[in-house]
C-alpha cells in the first residue's frame, strides 16, 4: 500500500521593521516609532508662501523701492510701493507686503509706524480729493500750504476769523461790486490813484484834507456851500 505524502510550503512572512531590534533595549520602542514615520520633504524644509507677510522696512533705495526685513528673518526684500499705499513708510515701520511669491513682492500698507508724529502721503503723479455727496473737513491746531502755484474755483466763499495777514508783491482784485463795513480803516501808501467815471460820494461827519505842497480842486462847475460860516484865510487871495 503506498501512502503519497503532501508536501506543505509554508509562506515566508514579510520582513518586519522589528528586524535587528533588541526588544530588551529601553530605547527600542522610540526606535520603532521613527522608523515607521515618513521622511520629512524638502517642500517641509521652508514654509508655502502664502501671498503676504509682514516685514520692518530697513531703507529706501535709490529706485523709490523699499528694502524690508521679513519678520520671521531671512533674506530682505526689495518691494515697490504699491498704488494703493499713499503713506509713504518710513525706516522701521512695520509693513504688509504681498506677491505671488518671494522674487515679486509689493509693499501694500504701513501697518504701524516707528514714529506716528509725522506722517507723509506721497503720489508720484496728479492726486485728487473728490466727494460726490458729502463734503471734504480739513480740522487741525494748525495748517500749511506751500505751492509753486494755486487756483481756487469757488461758487461761494464765506471765511471767519480773528485776524488776517498777507503779504504780497502785487495784488489785483477785479469784480462788479466790493462793500466793506469796517470800524476803522487805515491806509498807508508812498503814492496813489483813484479813478472813477462817475459819481463818487463821500459822507462822514468831520472831513479833514491836508497837503505838504499843493491843493488843486478843478471841475467845469464848482459849488463851495456852508449852512454857517466860510473862511478863507492866506497871505495872499485871487479871485477870477
Amino acid at each position: 500500500m503506498n501512502h503519497h505524502h503532501h508536501a506543505t510550503r509554508e509562506a515566508t512572512p514579510p520582513p518586519s521593521h522589528d528586524a535587528g531590534i533588541d526588544r530588551s533595549d529601553p530605547h527600542a520602542a522610540e526606535m520603532q516609532a521613527l522608523m515607521g514615520k515618513p521622511l520629512p520633504s524638502a517642500a517641509a524644509a521652508m514654509p508655502s508662501w502664502t501671498g503676504s507677510a509682514l516685514g520692518t522696512v530697513v531703507q529706501q533705495m535709490p529706485d523709490g523701492a523699499f528694502a524690508v526685513e521679513p519678520q520671521g528673518g531671512g533674506d530682505r526684500w526689495h518691494c515697490p510701493r504699491a498704488a494703493s499705499c499713499l503713506l509713504e513708510p518710513g525706516t522701521g515701520d512695520a509693513v504688509l507686503v504681498a506677491g505671488p511669491h518671494r522674487q515679486r513682492l509689493y509693499l501694500i500698507a504701513v501697518v504701524t509706524q516707528a514714529d506716528a508724529s509725522q506722517s507723509h502721503i506721497v503720489t508720484e503723479g496728479d492726486l485728487t480729493i473728490r466727494s460726490r455727496r458729502g463734503r471734504i473737513a480739513l480740522n487741525a491746531p494748525a495748517l500749511a500750504l506751500q505751492a509753486a502755484r494755486a487756483q481756487l474755483d469757488i461758487a461761494d466763499m464765506e471765511y471767519r476769523g480773528a485776524e488776517v495777514r498777507v503779504t504780497t508783491l502785487v495784488a489785483r482784485i477785479v469784480g462788479r461790486t466790493l462793500e466793506t463795513v469796517l470800524d476803522r480803516l487805515s491806509v498807508l501808501t508812498r503814492s496813489s490813484f483813484r479813478l472813477t467815471e462817475e459819481v463818487e460820494q463821500v459822507r462822514a461827519g468831520q472831513i479833514d484834507m491836508q497837503a505838504a505842497e499843493t491843493l488843486r480842486l478843478h471841475a467845469k462847475n464848482t459849488f463851495v456851500t456852508s449852512k454857517a460860516l466860510v473862511k478863507v484865510d492866506a497871505e495872499q487871495i485871487h479871485m477870477g
